[in-house]
């Protein structure tokens, strides 16, 4: 087996793909679809967000110091794509693909009440990279739609939200599930043997 070697980019994929909502409910709001974006302390939990400064979600955020990551599925891919590759400064996002904006718990910036989770985000810092700026935020509120909760269990049910991920510019479902964490050294799990 031979490997090529390529100029030095980013290979790590499937990423996650989020609809990033800023701005105020009341005034000036928006949306901008990141892949570039994760968790990256779980306590206290924080994201990241790496945008662009021509992006005109950039300034929006940097000044409010808010935003919610609003995770995307199968349903919203069309919204997901076009939120972005269409700019804010010329287009009501919410108006132009039939999302709801409503009011985050804690945060200034709407939510999207269709997505199934929403992830209330206040900056901390933020951190020059290159072609992006790393958005580095603290959690500070999760809201998540009740029809995707196990009604035992209150557990989020990641295969009826039908998640999506992005790859080299294709937006891609989720698989089935392959194993639980750990299930790889417990002794009576069938996926171990």
């Amino acid at each position: 087996m031979a490997k090529q070697n390529w100029r030095p980019g980013n290979q790590l994929y499937p990423l996650p793909v989020v609809m990033v909502s800023c701005g105020s409910l009341e005034g000036e709001h928006n949306i901008i679809t990141i892949a570039w974006t994760g968790t990256i302390c779980s306590d206290p939990a924080m994201i990241s967000v790496s945008i662009r400064k021509e992006r005109h979600s950039y300034e929006m955020i940097k000044q409010s110091g808010e935003f919610v990551v609003n995770l995307t599925t199968e349903e919203l891919v069309r919204a997901t794509d076009w939120c972005g590759v269409k700019s804010g400064k010329d287009v009501d996002k919410f108006k132009e693909m039939n999302l709801t904006p409503i009011a985050s718990s804690i945060v200034k910036a709407p939510a999207i009440k269709e997505s199934p989770i929403n992830i209330e985000c206040k900056v901390k810092q933020i951190i020059p990279l290159g072609s992006h700026d790393m958005f580095i935020a603290e959690v500070v509120n999760v809201q998540a739609e009740d029809k995707y909760l196990d009604p035992d269990t209150g557990a989020f049910d990641l295969q009826l939200a039908k998640p999506i991920c992005y790859s080299h510019g294709h937006y891609y479902s989720v698989g089935k599930e392959l194993g639980k964490f750990g299930f790889s050294v417990k002794k009576n799990d069938k996926k171990n043997k």
